[in-house]
């Protein structure tokens, strides 16, 4: 999206550099991407990362209100309510389409928030890796400003991590080896030294949890959450009905389970902004709008864009059994800001927070962008066009 560095990038471009890319991704890692992963990264204008970064603020903002817990009680589905909620949310991810202003210049529009975590690990590897094998220039980061490698790491550290020993400390995911994110467990096991663990593997006594590794027990004290407790009930009886972790159990979550239901798509009604468009929780419409096709139904408690409409009609709202669940938001138009060798792409960019239990405020660590040409943005569409997938964001500071 800065036309020269564009212009070079796609002059320069080889498939070659590529081929090496992705290979690089899955040496390093050990494991190789479920997802596509695009030809390109993307170049972010001084102009639109100011308007991100504005953005992104007004919307802490909303997560630091005093107030935040009873705005968001009804947030939490019934049975869901894990005890030992802490104060924050360690995570705090927020997705933007690149669209245009109505002076042609390029501006962010919230599509979706979430106190969940990211790719963190990944993204770093895959940011290191287009510096090494494709043309992008010094002076452009993709890190937070102010944070290198180094303090990136430490950052991490200090989030998933905090108090606890590493080695008491686990990557916890529902059949992880199954999962299109492995790449980035093995990322984050490598930079931190935590095992990955599946939710059947935990083992409890008493408040205490722990799991078995080459024949030795090994204690749990600190938990870095990447469970969505829907897939764990929906696959309780395939994991051969393991722990209930809405158990009190004496260990830390980073992130605690309640983040993902108090930061999701439940506060779109409440921010509001030129970077917001318009949204209502269903059941709170007296009457809908006339031109419906220009909204987007989303139901509550779902992720990974499933059960989202983008054309819904009169029928699909008469469908819906429990509007309370589902929000209505004003469709956003990306435009087709990335100019590539086979037609133009959309882009959505993902500020990626950290909030590590001694800084005062979140911390914008990481990014993660993905490109598009079809209706859906996300990694797992478009897997017939080339130039698509997902990426990583280079800022002009």
């Amino acid at each position: 999206m800065i036309p020269n560095i564009r212009h070079a990038y796609n002059q320069s471009y080889a498939p070659a550099s590529y081929k090496a890319l992705l290979q690089e991704l899955g040496t390093v890692s050990g494991v190789e991407p479920a997802f596509r992963v695009a030809e390109t990264p993307v170049f972010v204008p001084r102009d639109l990362t100011h308007r991100l970064l504005e953005a992104g603020d007004a919307i802490l903002q909303v997560i630091a209100r005093p107030d935040f817990k009873s705005l968001t009680a009804g947030a939490i589905p019934k049975g869901f309510n894990v005890p030992g909620e802490n104060a924050r949310a360690q995570f705090i991810i927020i997705d933007f389409a690149v669209t245009r202003d109505e002076n042609g210049g390029l501006a962010p529009k919230l599509i979706e928030l979430q106190g969940f975590p990211s790719l963190f690990g990944f993204q770093e590897l895959l940011a290191a890796a287009y510096r090494r094998h494709t043309n992008v220039p010094s002076g452009l980061e993709n890190l937070g400003n102010g944070l290198n490698t180094t303090s990136y790491h430490e950052l991490l550290r200090r989030t998933i991590v905090g108090n606890k020993p590493a080695e008491e400390t686990i990557l916890l995911e529902v059949l992880p080896l199954q999962q299109k994110t492995l790449i980035d467990f093995a990322c984050t096991e490598a930079m931190l030294g935590i095992p990955v663990v599946c939710v059947s593997e935990l083992k409890q006594s008493g408040r205490q949890l722990y799991f078995e590794r080459e024949g030795k027990k090994r204690p749990v004290s600190r938990i870095y959450n990447r469970v969505i407790f829907e897939d764990l009930e929906r696959l309780r009886a395939q994991l051969g009905n393991p722990i209930d972790l809405r158990q009190d159990f004496d260990v830390e979550w980073a992130p605690h389970p309640n983040w993902y239901y108090r930061i999701s798509k439940y506060l779109l009604p409440h921010i509001h902004g030129p970077f917001a468009p318009r949204a209502w929780f269903l059941d709170e419409i007296p009457v809908l709008p006339q031109q419906l096709d220009q909204y987007v139904l989303k139901p509550l408690f779902s992720f990974a864009g499933q059960g989202v409409l983008i054309d819904p009609t009169p029928e699909d709202v008469a469908k819906i059994t429990d509007p309370g669940n589902w929000i209505l938001q004003e469709k956003v138009a990306y435009a087709p800001a990335v100019e590539t060798p086979t037609g133009p792409a959309k882009c959505e960019i993902r500020l990626m927070y950290c909030w590590p239990d001694d800084a005062p405020a979140p911390i914008l660590a990481h990014n993660l962008a993905r490109l598009s040409k079809g209706k859906m943005i996300g990694v797992s569409y478009n897997q017939e066009q080339d130039w698509v997938g997902g990426s990583s964001a280079f800022f002009e500071y």
